[in-house]
């Protein structure tokens, strides 16, 4: 699917609409946004490229010179984006290609930044006047999302900090805080990403940045700076509460296993003293004894209880 953003000079108004391979590119379109192409839209791009339409698997390099780059069609940059999938978030690359007042945007995943975008677009709520107003918005949405992650992180830690010696969740919390931990390190790589793809937008268009682009550049970067420390924590936090979770679950597994230890050693002797009276050796006094069984029965109870006393004396039990 193939839609364009047009921009209307004479009123400075935005307008979406869908582009059909058959058609001819539309006049005054400064955001041609292409997600999931099939093969005569793939056909059709072509003509406006003269390197080769991105393929799914470039778009996951990781090396620099791949991800941001001067090439014969412009600027490419490839972006990640981070996609919240029921509790589940994990890193989308889309890419862009900057030529002059015209930006491409490739993707493979339904992004829900650029539904976003595409809604304040139709209801006149953000200001846009160029191409590379888009590429720096959806950076901006991008560092916003990142920040209302990192705030539902905070949310969900505190609730696990109460659960962790709550015996009835331990592993629904361990796979929270797993889950968070994933979370966390999505949202790290995403914040790096951006930064890098800022510092390069800031430096290959340094001559074409007004002061109002420029301003929005250098906040955005700003927030990034003051989001990363919170990722730390929350990693740290994370750490924590796995550690304190799994130390509280072998703290009640020892618990369980010093209960039979101290059982074992209390029904230690009177298990001694009926091994000594089944033996079924001829020469044994105590067996002719007419008292010899309750007192058998009274030696095993009194061992025991000396033994279990004995125990919560020493303050092991």
């Amino acid at each position: 699917m193939i839609s364009a953003c047009i921009l209307n000079e004479d009123t400075d108004k935005l307008s979406i609409v869908q582009v059909s391979p058959k058609e001819s590119l539309p006049a005054d379109v400064i955001w041609l946004d292409v997600n999931q192409p099939d093969e005569e839209e793939r056909s059709w791009l072509e003509t406006l490229f003269v390197e080769d339409v991105p393929e799914e698997d470039e778009m996951d390099d990781i090396e620099s010179s791949s991800r941001f780059r001067v090439g014969p069609d412009g600027v490419h940059i490839l972006s990640l984006f981070p996609q919240r999938l029921s509790n589940e978030t994990r890193g989308v690359n889309m890419s862009f290609t900057m030529r002059k007042n015209l930006l491409i945007s490739f993707r493979e995943d339904d992004i829900s930044i650029v539904r976003l975008l595409r809604y304040y677009i139709r209801h006149d709520k953000v200001e846009i006047r160029s191409a590379l107003d888009i590429l720096l918005k959806l950076q901006d949405l991008k560092v916003d999302q990142l920040s209302d992650l990192i705030e539902d992180a905070y949310f969900t830690l505190e609730q696990t900090s109460d659960q962790i010696t709550d015996d009835s969740h331990v592993k629904e919390t361990l796979e929270e805080l797993i889950l968070q931990e994933e979370l966390n390190s999505q949202i790290l790589q995403a914040l790096h990403d951006t930064r890098r793809a800022l510092r390069f937008i800031r430096k290959t268009f340094e001559s074409y940045i007004d002061d109002r682009q420029s301003r929005v550049l250098e906040e955005v970067l700003n927030d990034i700076e003051s989001i990363l420390p919170h990722t730390s924590f929350i990693s740290n936090k994370i750490n924590f509460q796995l550690e304190a979770s799994m130390g509280y679950t072998n703290q009640k597994q020892n618990s369980i296993i010093k209960i039979f230890s101290v059982a074992a050693v209390v029904f230690m002797p009177p298990t001694w003293i009926a091994s000594v009276y089944g033996m079924n050796f001829k020469f044994m006094p105590e067996i002719e004894w007419y008292y010899g069984y309750p007192v058998s029965i009274g030696m095993m109870i009194l061992s025991a209880a000396i033994t279990y006393f004995f125990f919560r004396k020493k303050g092991w039990l």
